[in-house]
């Protein structure tokens, strides 16, 4: 799949998602696609990177990644939690991981007042969807 195909099919989840966020009155995330790239050593594989930029009291709705994520936080801090795990305040440096079975039920900024802004990298099956909504 092109880099254009997997922004383009990611834009599209994307909309989707921040149309359900803003329906729960949360402010919607900003999504930034970055790059993506196949992994040749890692056969039917590729790597996608992007932003996440969360405004003060922004969040995400409940979803699943289709892939191995991993997310590097930027700038403030943000709260995470996966299905039967805790929740984890996360501040800059810290990291966080999901497995491609994962809900990601939690995704917000822990402020009120300050942005934050998270660098998320995804290993998945090359065209496949990176997210989906989870009802």
């Amino acid at each position: 799949m092109t880099s254009f195909a997997a922004r383009t099919g990611f834009a599209v989840f994307m909309a989707m998602t921040l149309l359900h966020a803003h329906a729960a009155d949360a402010p919607p995330a900003k999504v930034t696609p970055l790059f993506t790239r196949a992994l040749p050593d890692v056969a039917g594989k590729e790597g996608l990177m992007l932003t996440v930029e969360y405004a003060p009291g922004g969040a995400s709705p409940s979803h699943r990644h289709n892939a191995n994520t991993f997310v590097y936080v930027l700038e403030g801090s943000v709260v995470m939690q996966v299905a039967g795990g805790e929740e984890k305040t996360l501040q800059v440096g810290d990291t966080f991981y999901e497995a491609p079975t994962d809900i990601h039920s939690v995704s917000r900024n822990a402020s009120a007042t300050q942005p934050a802004k998270i660098l998320v990298f995804f290993v998945k099956d090359v065209g496949a969807a990176v997210s989906a909504p989870v009802r």
